[in-house]
């Protein structure tokens, strides 16, 4: 009898695990949730054909790739943890130890990308904060990694995963990609520094962490399969090369580093090429969205991130105009502004709630404030410059 119950109450349990399981999966990936509906959804309008196969871009999702394997095994050396620790070491207020946080974070996006620059210097962020007793500075600086982060990697073609895919569609010459994001990008930087400087006092801070030396050979080689990754990204090298050579090396040297790349990212890429090739292809949706696109593909894509976030934007708008400029600055300032409008976002409030569950209200209200402040001033001067023939 207690064999038999036992048995019912295993069986019970079974579908509630499930359920349970979906349903932190679908919290844990909330943009690759949406993008997989609305590729699920579109390829009941459109039914699956041959034209399908034309709408992924297989050098962005290797690039992609590349950069965020080689990245997760600098992370299992604790390279820029422990690049960061030592910058960090060398201030002694609460005020620049954050700056250097935020422009460490800044810097990083540039080069690993914005989201795996917030995963990689978050828990420093914390680390420094926490035990150091300054937690109430916690919240703002979260929220200036995470504005950073996203307007950080602005400049470069492989900060912003959005920017991957626009610098690759369009080919955009490097120095002319540059050039048409270098405003923001400087504003940006002014508006980040004066903030820290404004809302975070130069309180005395001792720091007292212990600095592990780097394994010399792991780090060359990494270093140098980054440098393969960048070169790929800039077109020096064909894509296909760093896909055998990078998985390959890495299987050799750090297989948890290819357990550990973002596919749930990937994933979101592939279904938001299915999602945006559909809704080209819907007559009514491409006379639209060309329309609104014609009359200011700046605004437009902006508003389109606080609705949609600035990756799928960016794929979808793509195909309804070739101002690849202002759809650039756009999908990039655009990042800043609701909580949805960037993945790095989520990713910062998912952080900051798992330390601080607790304090989650005043976090988005500070959020909020700051996002939507940035997201007002980079718009209204972009269109002013704009207006006056300065840039785009």
């Amino acid at each position: 009898m207690a064999h038999t119950q036992a048995l019912k109450r295993k069986h019970t349990a079974l579908p509630y695990k499930a359920l349970r399981a979906i349903i932190d999966f679908v919290r844990n990936n909330v943009v690759l949730t949406v993008a997989f509906a609305a590729a699920a959804v579109t390829s009941i309008i459109v039914p699956v054909d041959s034209e399908y196969l034309g709408y992924f871009d297989l050098k962005t999702l290797t690039c992609l790739f590349c950069v965020l394997a080689v990245v997760c095994a600098l992370k299992n050396i604790r390279f820029f943890y422990t690049l960061a620790q030592k910058i960090v070491q060398c201030f002694g207020t609460v005020r620049l130890s954050v700056l250097a946080l935020v422009y460490i974070t800044f810097i990083g996006s540039m080069l690993i990308a914005n989201d795996m620059a917030l995963l990689t210097f978050l828990p420093l962020g914390y680390f420094v904060l926490s035990s150091t007793g300054k937690n109430k500075y916690m919240a703002f600086t979260f929220i200036m990694q995470n504005i950073a982060a996203n307007l950080g990697g602005m400049l470069t073609p492989f900060g912003n995963p959005q920017n991957l895919y626009l610098y690759s569609k369009f080919s955009i010459p490097t120095m002319e990609f540059m050039g048409i994001m270098a405003v923001p990008f400087v504003l940006s930087i002014a508006l980040i520094t004066l903030c820290c400087m404004v809302f975070v006092r130069p309180e005395p801070l001792e720091f007292k962490g212990e600095v592990k030396a780097l394994p010399k050979g792991r780090t060359a080689i990494y270093l140098v399969l980054f440098a393969l990754s960048i070169a790929i990204v800039f077109r020096g090298v064909p894509y296909w090369i760093g896909l055998i050579v990078i998985p390959a090396a890495l299987m050799f040297m750090d297989r948890k580093a290819l357990k550990m790349v973002d596919y749930p990212l990937l994933l979101t890429f592939v279904f938001f090429f299915i999602f945006a090739g559909n809704m080209a292809r819907i007559e009514v949706v491409r006379n639209i969205f060309s329309y609104l696109m014609d009359k200011s593909t700046l605004l437009f894509s902006v508003m389109s991130c606080q609705c949609i976030s600035n990756v799928p934007s960016a794929v979808l708008l793509s195909q309804f105009t070739d101002n690849y400029a202002e759809l650039l600055v756009g999908v990039n300032i655009g990042g800043t502004g609701t909580l949805i409008a960037s993945l790095a976002s989520l990713i910062t409030y998912r952080e900051y709630s798992k330390h601080n569950p607790n304090d989650t209200d005043r976090y988005m209200k500070l959020f909020s404030a700051f996002n939507f402040g940035f997201l007002f001033i980079l718009t209204a001067v972009m269109l002013v410059l704009k207006a006056m023939g300065v840039c785009l």
